[in-house]
Order: C-alpha cells, then structure tokens, then sequence
C-alpha cells in the first residue's frame, strides 16, 4: 500500500473539531488528503516536538487481487490503483460508499455494513505469520482480473510529529528510534 515516508507537503492549517474530538489532516506528494482524529497527543521530555496518534475520520479501503491459481489474496501496486480506481467506486457505491483517493490509504464514506462471520477473513501479512483481520466489501473485475475492496477490522493508527502549525507523518528511521518513548506515553496509565 502507500508508502508512509516522512512527507513535506503536510497539513499547514490548524486542528478542527468534530464532536469535540481534534482533526488534522495530513497531504501527500501528489496532493491527497486524509483528515483524521487526534486520539493521542504525546509530549517527549527532551524534543520540542509534539507527537500524535492519528485515526482516519473515514473507513480505511484496501484492494487485493484474488489469486486463482493457488485461491489467496495478494497486494495490489500503487500504480494499479488508479486503473482500478473507477470499478471500485462503483461497486463501492451500490453499498451507499463513496470511494475516496486520500492521502497514504483509500477511504470510504457511509455506513460501513455490519460485520459478519461470512465477510471476515485473516490475511498474513508477513513471514512470521502475523496476520491481519478485514471485513469483505465487494469483489469487482477489472480487465478479466477479480479484485476484492475491504476494510481492516482493526484501526488504521498513523504516528505524526506537529511543529507550530505543520502536522507530518513520522518516517519509519524516526518511528523506530522514537517507539520505545512513544510506547511508554501511550501506556502510561493504563496498568
């Protein structure tokens, strides 16, 4: 999916409110935005810097091409998306979805359909056999290729860093050497 690299075209705007809860909204190189919550603020002692947990205001989307051959799912190119991107808006639509390109992941608005036993599935997402769990919207074709659109189950989290008004998203080097910090504030409390 989108690469999540550190990004200079950020949000240079002030955080928004929606029933009472902050949002900022990130932008990536081609211009894309994705307005998500503040579901945590974290102040590390020894850097200015103000650092946020960030969750999507729309339903994350994610598209995988369905493997025939050996019956899995497989990770679709960043390139293949914009091909792919009118057939799934369509068959997103028939859900009362609207499909949107927004920065770092596709998003959906609406009413995400309840979950059930039948739309579920787990997909490793690794080779230590760490799995990821998400709910089956719609399979659609595209250029006789079948294609399933899906949202995780779990939440989509993004870490960001906020200097004066810019909000920009940690690059993976800077959420590395920064995590064990991060986590400490992230559970603080919650023994």
């Amino acid at each position: 999916m989108p690469d999540l690299n550190h990004n200079p075209n950020s949000d240079q705007s002030p955080d928004f409110q929606q029933n009472g809860q902050p949002i900022v909204t990130l932008a990536d190189d081609s211009g894309h935005i994705l307005a998500c919550y503040v579901e945590k603020t974290i102040t590390l002692d020894d850097l200015e810097l103000e650092y946020l947990l960030l969750l999507p205001v729309a339903a994350p989307i994610e598209i995988f091409s369905w493997q025939a051959d050996d019956d899995t799912l497989a990770d679709i190119e960043d390139d293949e998306i914009n091909a792919l991107f009118p057939s799934a808006k369509a068959v997103l639509a028939e859900l009362d979805l609207t499909l949107q390109h927004s920065a770092y992941t596709l998003t959906a608005t609406g009413d995400i359909p309840e979950a059930d036993e039948d739309s579920c599935f787990a997909l490793e997402v690794d080779d230590e056999g760490a799995t990821d769990n998400f709910q089956m919207l719609a399979q659609f074709y595209h250029r006789e290729q079948r294609y399933v659109a899906c949202t995780p189950l779990e939440p989509l989290l993004f870490f960001a860093h906020r200097t004066a008004n810019r909000v920009a998203l940690l690059s993976p080097e800077e959420f590395e050497r920064l995590q064990p910090q991060i986590e400490d504030q992230l559970f603080e409390g919650l023994d």
